[in-house]
């Protein structure tokens, strides 16, 4: 729709069907340069406000700011301004970055809904060993008691 109607101003929602919206995002910044975009979310999780600042991304606000506040934000995104909910902000800072590598949160997220090891080593195009070290290193680093629990801990912080 943005490349047939060229918006100004994109508000995208961080999980739309069929579509991520940060990916949409990154997309409309290299095919619609002029066009800002914003996410509205109610996932509003440390690991998605870092992807989505990485993304271009001008505004990052959760779906209860008012329908006042929100056209300000649109308006100042226009401008070329960045506004990030201090709420989002204040969270995103004090968890941190995440400790794992981009192959164990990979790894972690195709475990989160109990695939056997063997299959995500397929999905993954890894050896089952290898899959084995990327959960333990990430189980390690998450303190967690279990793959299963370090996935739903990465998942709570916007990691996976």
């Amino acid at each position: 729709m943005a490349l047939a109607h060229r918006p100004d101003v994109a508000v995208l929602d961080l999980q739309m069907p069929g579509a991520d919206g940060v990916a949409v995002a990154t997309s409309l910044r290299s095919r619609l340069p002029g066009c800002r975009t914003m996410i509205v979310t109610s996932h509003g999780r440390p690991g998605h406000l870092k992807r989505a600042l990485e993304a271009g991304v001008k505004g990052f606000v959760p779906k209860t700011v008012s329908a006042q506040r929100l056209a300000e934000i649109i308006r100042s995104a226009h401008a070329g301004n960045r506004y990030v909910d201090p709420e989002l902000a204040a969270d995103a800072i004090s968890a941190g970055d995440s400790p794992l590598t981009v192959r164990e949160a990979e790894v972690l997220e195709y475990a989160e809904n109990g695939a056997p090891v063997a299959e995500i080593a397929e999905r993954a195009a890894l050896s089952p060993g290898t899959v084995r070290n990327y959960l333990s290193s990430a189980t390690a680093k998450l303190s967690a008691e279990n793959r299963h629990a370090a996935a739903r801990i990465a998942r709570a912080r916007g990691w996976i």
